[in-house]
């Protein structure tokens, strides 16, 4: 497996006070993962504008880059404009691609940012500016490295971007296990969607997870994302789950090793987490790349 993991911290996002999204988080994860010598850290490359119109509208990448998107298409996406959400945002992108690459040389490829599926073809939503899964597929299917792809989102939250960018492509699994209470409140039409109610725990989300994996192995994918969230966790400001820390490492243990058995390169990227204190996200997303790291070890 590649040793290798993404990052983009050290492009610096300036925020409101108060601002509800968890910019920090991606500092401290690198922190954390970096005690643990698992891995080497590598700064994301930015991705080019030309890879990204491969998915998104070029009109609404050249208006994102340039600062000239509209005040209300910029808070529907969340974030005030700064030239360094801009570097941000491409080095997103360009960790993702990096990762889809790693993964098909050596069957496992990872990020520390990504995820970002709330981004539809021509506007943003949801603290998501550019769909980087969506991105990655149709950049490898571009270059002939590969052409069927899955996308297993467990992040609390419906990956809608990305099942509408994908609704009519046959060469894509989309998958989505959510909240059914939560945002998105007008959900899109995944190839596989499952909806969760409040408050479910462990025992009923593993066995979720365990009925889908059978379904990616039909489908046969050349490659595997995984938007591993951990807004899922019972202290999630945002997620209404009650999963636990053990909980999220076993799902994140039965997709690895579904991966690696099945002999899928696997590509793993954050999702959402909003835990008060914090450092609980941080925790859950450490342990989704320790548990890749021991079931991928050879």
């Amino acid at each position: 497996m590649s040793r290798r993991l993404f990052y983009t911290d050290h492009y610096t996002l300036p925020l409101p006070e108060g601002h509800r999204f968890p910019i920090s988080k991606y500092k401290l994860l690198r922190e954390m993962l970096e005690r643990d010598s698992l891995f080497e850290f590598v700064p994301a490359p930015l991705a080019k504008p030309e890879v990204i119109a491969l998915v998104h509208d070029a009109a609404y990448v050249e208006q994102f880059v340039q600062g000239e998107l509209s005040a209300q298409a910029m808070r529907r996406i969340g974030f005030p404009w700064s030239p360094e959400l801009v570097k941000r945002t491409l080095g997103s992108v360009g960790g993702t691609l990096s990762a889809g690459m790693d993964a098909l040389s050596s069957g496992f490829g990872g990020t520390l940012a990504g995820g970002t599926h709330h981004a539809f073809r021509s506007e943003g939503s949801g603290y998501c500016v550019f769909n980087d899964i969506a991105i990655a597929i149709l950049y490898l299917r571009s270059k002939g490295l590969a052409q069927r792809a899955a996308v297993i989102d467990l992040d609390v939250h419906q990956g809608d971007g990305t099942a509408q960018i994908f609704q009519n492509d046959a060469l894509v699994l989309t998958i989505s296990v959510h909240s059914r209470a939560n945002f998105p409140f007008r959900k899109q039409v995944s190839k596989i969607d499952i909806e969760l109610e409040d408050a479910t725990h462990d025992d009923e989300y593993l066995n979720v997870v365990d009925g889908l994996l059978p379904r990616v192995a039909d489908f046969k994918p050349e490659i595997l994302f995984y938007q591993s969230g951990v807004d899922g966790l019972a202290t999630d400001s945002l997620g209404r789950l009650a999963l636990t820390h053990a909980g999220l490492k076993e799902r994140d243990r039965r997709v690895c090793t579904f991966a690696r058995s099945f002999g899928v390169p696997l590509v793993i990227t954050l999702g959402g987490g909003y835990s008060l204190p914090i450092e609980h996200t941080v925790t859950a997303h450490a342990n989704t790349f320790r548990t890749a790291a021991d079931v991928f070890v050879v």
